[in-house]
């Protein structure tokens, strides 16, 4: 009995350091893209597919800040989700989705008159695209999201039936399509190109330049991993049989490939399935499908 508390009394200051190392980055990732939004997005007037930037417009119609609308749509879109979806989102996703439009309002308080630090507003998307980026992919890489309109993709999959890529793709588009509700077509056109060019810089922060990655898992829990990717992901798999090189124990790997949106789902199950698991992941930089040969045509030869 001594012996399991002194080991439970060792992990449980590790999982604490973890716990708090993994909170300080999320708040890192999370100011990143706050300080983006408040310095490059808000002066520019665009509408780049994000919550925030719907906000940007609504300010016009509704007598609250940025901050404030931002916090009032997060919050409702998480309410839907825990309704529709239950514990599919996690505390990180709540934790993000409070935390931003938080430092959105710390930013307006301390710095009221904000104006373009570029003075141009194409050059302030340009660089929003560039410096978001880089919070959104930490926090896509940590499996967490900022919320917002991964909600509304995952409602317009589930009532419209449509892919998650194709969903956001629709928020986003909508979304920059709403600036033209107070702004001149030069501002919608920058709003729709900024959606665009956005979504190639996150997928190279997080891809690289190929939207697939090669997953190979090796599991205590292949069943369940099996069937997940198969029936939740609708992806296929490979199951090689395999050897431990230090105990020669058989093992099986789960092989599949994912794109980015089922890659953040799949890590997401492994880490609630099995924290455990050996996963390894590669850039693909090319799937193809080759067509069935026809029955005898290779013997007429």
């Amino acid at each position: 009995m001594q012996v399991k508390k002194g080991n439970l009394t060792s992990t449980r200051p590790n999982k604490m350091r973890r716990l708090v190392v993994n909170i300080l980055y999320l708040t890192l990732a999370t100011f990143i893209i706050a300080t983006a939004i408040f310095f490059f997005l808000m002066p520019s007037r665009a509408s780049v597919s994000s919550i925030t930037g719907l906000a940007i417009v609504l300010t016009h119609f509704i007598p609250l800040s940025v901050a404030q609308i931002t916090m009032a749509l997060n919050v409702g879109l998480l309410v839907v989700g825990f309704i529709l979806f239950g514990r599919e989102f996690g505390g990180k996703t709540v934790y993000t989705s409070i935390l931003l439009p938080l430092f959105l309002r710390l930013y307006e308080v301390i710095l009221p008159n904000n104006t373009s630090l570029t003075g141009d507003a194409t050059l302030d998307v340009a660089c929003y695209i560039f410096v978001v980026s880089i919070g959104l992919s930490m926090l896509f890489n940590d499996n967490a999201s900022s919320g917002g309109l991964d909600i509304i993709a995952k409602i317009l999959q589930r009532f419209l039936h449509m892919e998650i890529g194709q969903a956001l793709s629709l928020a986003g588009i909508v979304i920059a399509l709403s600036s033209a509700l107070v702004y001149d077509m030069k501002t919608v056109a920058l709003s729709l190109l900024g959606t665009y060019l956005n979504g190639l810089v996150l997928d190279h922060y997080i891809f690289g330049q190929t939207g697939k990655k090669r997953v190979c898992i090796l599991t205590s829990e292949e069943e369940a991993v099996r069937r997940f990717i198969l029936s939740d992901l609708k992806s296929g798999a490979t199951i090689y049989e395999a050897k431990g090189g230090l105990d020669l124990r058989p093992r099986r790997e789960i092989i599949t490939i994912v794109n980015k949106q089922e890659y953040q789902k799949l890590m997401t199950f492994l880490e609630k399935t099995d924290p455990k698991a050996f996963v390894t992941v590669y850039n693909v930089t090319e799937v193809r499908y080759m067509p069935k040969p026809i029955l005898g045509h290779d013997n007429d030869r």
